[in-house]
């Protein structure tokens, strides 16, 4: 059972490896762009500075500790190579953090054969007035590639940093500060370099200085430099090794896991494809060209690539740690899995539980707080209506109409949104909004009615207010494209609905399905008969709070309902007390 296990977690712990030697390296590397950014001031601050810096990386653990993350990052690089699956279709932030990387040992060999190598070698004293008149103190090829190095170490720093930390709840505080420090610190790091390299060009004039610096720091004669190019020539040649090596041992790998068998999966829009056996979930889909959300990449951080598994599920293996404790921090059901971690070795039937193009912002929601994979939930429904409007249309030309309409619509958006509530959609004239779509915890009064209800209740009530009070003002804006006012129908009930993302493409959005919205939309019609702008269940008018409120009540008949419902008629919704002013039913 040990082995499994430890099998299980092994790509997770190299995941953190990755993680942990890129985090020193970024360290690292930020060190010595804040040492260039010293330029700015002075070459001697510059060196003062590096003198600091360098005293520090000459301690021994410092020292074992930024080349090992080197060494392991570098061979966790040609692993993730080795275990790709395929190289395209791939997202562009993963080619480009990639295709950086590969691109750092080339550049980089150079610098640091001449610099930390030499010293160790030929104790050459590597100042960065050495190295900056070594690269070419003047306009040369030398600083512009050093200064495309260092650019595209950063790069792909901050990619690795962005992708592990958008994924944290605390990312968008963080965001505008990193941001900047994203930006700022590489453009005053080439300052630096561009000010102290005009400064050795100015003691350049003065004759014997740069045979003086060259002497005193001991630089590298001819036979060195002949001998530090060919280390740097077999450094190139063990990274072009090492890559050959991880395409090489991708190949073999592809072809074994092919003789191994094959899997068939099934999608739930019929389609089935068989892949070799091995493969994650995801990485089949992708294979398959079937999009597939996936916004930490795969990489099992987050859980917008999770998947319902249906039949052939009890035959998969169970949950690494790393996978539980994600779905357990979303508040998973148990036929819910990663799709990048699941692995399966048996048919399997699955179905992806968010869009392909899943937002950021799912990375990070509990299930329990984004309905999107369809709950049952007490909310409250809204329904809005404008009466006569249709004849009033007749009158029109379509482009007063559509503008009619539109600030309509924005006014009555603006009210609902205003009172906390979810415009769901606009149907002809009519608008539908949903309130307590979001859960509170707690309860309210003695019969323990859920804050959520109370609240989704009274916060609908008082949208009906705010949208009555808004078409008044919005009358009096259109009185000259209106032969009469605007009159408002509101309807208003709380129950049990199903919420959830439902549709199709970009008309899929967050939506109720079930009695309570036909039956709100219902009781909305009883606002012509009634000759009322607002109709509201008395069971809504309970949990709001307006059980001993004046209006009339009636016992209203709904067609299609074998029974018939009470209701409470408001005439003159502008006329309901403010939300402050409304207290729970204690009963």
């Amino acid at each position: 059972m040990t082995m499994p296990a430890t099998l299980a977690r092994f790509p997770a712990l190299l995941g953190r490896a990755r993680l942990v030697t890129g985090l020193v390296l970024f360290a690292y590397v930020s060190l010595h762009l804040v040492n260039h950014a010293a330029g700015l001031v002075s070459l001697a601050a510059m060196e003062r500075i590096a003198a600091w810096v360098y005293a520090l990386l000459h301690v021994t653990p410092v020292a074992w500790l930024i080349y090992g993350a080197l060494g392991i990052h570098f061979l966790l690089a040609l692993h993730a190579i080795h275990r790709r699956q395929r190289f395209w279709p791939m997202p562009w932030q993963d080619a480009l953090q990639l295709i950086l990387g590969l691109s750092i040992v080339p550049l980089l060999t150079a610098h640091v054969v001449g610099t930390r190598v030499a010293g160790e070698m030929h104790d050459v004293v590597y100042t960065h007035t050495l190295v900056l008149i070594e690269l070419g103190w003047g306009v040369s090829f030398g600083i512009p590639r050093q200064l495309l190095a260092m650019l595209i170490v950063w790069i792909h720093g901050c990619c690795g940093v962005y992708a592990w930390l958008r994924l944290k709840p605390a990312w968008p505080r963080m965001q505008p500060a990193l941001h900047a420090a994203a930006l700022l610190l590489p453009a005053f790091a080439i300052g630096g370099v561009l000010s102290a390299t005009q400064e050795i060009a100015i003691r350049a004039e003065t004759v014997g200085w740069i045979t003086d610096q060259r002497t005193t720091l001991n630089a590298p004669d001819t036979a060195a430099r002949a001998e530090l190019g060919r280390l740097g020539e077999l450094a190139l040649v063990l990274w072009a090794g090492g890559l050959v090596a991880a395409l090489t041992s991708r190949r073999i790998r592809l072809w074994r896991e092919g003789r191994a068998g094959r899997v068939r999966i099934a999608y739930p829009d019929g389609r089935r494809i068989d892949v070799p056996r091995g493969l994650s979930v995801l990485e089949a889909s992708h294979m398959a060209g079937i999009p597939h959300a996936s916004v930490c990449g795969g990489r099992g951080r987050c859980s917008t690539c999770r998947i319902r598994v249906g039949e052939g599920g009890a035959r998969q293996p169970p949950p690494s740690p790393e996978e539980s404790a994600v779905l357990a921090r979303i508040g998973a059901a148990p036929a819910m899995r990663l799709a990048c971690q699941l692995r399966p070795v048996a048919d399997l039937a699955v179905a992806p539980l968010l869009p392909a193009r899943a937002p950021l912002r799912e990375a990070r929601r509990r299930i329990d707080n984004a309905p999107m994979l369809g709950l049952e939930r007490e909310i409250a429904v809204l329904f809005a209506d404008l009466r006569d409007f249709t004849r009033l249309a007749e009158h029109k030309l379509p482009f007063d109409v559509v503008f009619i309409l539109n600030r309509y619509f924005e006014a009555m958006g603006r009210e609902i949104e205003g009172a906390g509530g979810h415009v769901d959609k606009f149907i002809g004239d009519g608008v539908m909004a949903l309130f307590g779509t979001v859960p509170a915890r707690g309860t309210v009064g003695a019969a323990a009615v859920p804050e959520s209800t109370a609240l989704a209740a009274r916060a609908a009530v008082d949208a009906a207010r705010r949208m009555s009070l808004g078409l008044r003002d919005l009358n009096a804006s259109l009185a000259h494209d209106l032969e009469r006012p605007l009159r408002l129908g509101i309807g208003i009930h709380v129950g049990p609905v199903i919420l959830g993302e439902m549709g199709y493409g970009r008309a899929t959005g967050l939506t109720a399905i079930g009695d309570t919205v036909n039956l709100a939309s219902r009781i909305e019609a009883l606002c012509k008969p009634y000759g009322a702008e607002l109709v509201i269940s008395a069971h809504a008018a309970e949990v709001a709070g307006l059980a001993q409120a004046p209006w009339r009540r009636e016992s209203a008949t709904i067609p299609g309902r074998g029974a018939a419902i009470d209701v409470l008629i408001v005439p003159d919704a502008a006329s309901l007390p403010p939300r402050d002013a409304i207290s729970a039913s204690p009963s």
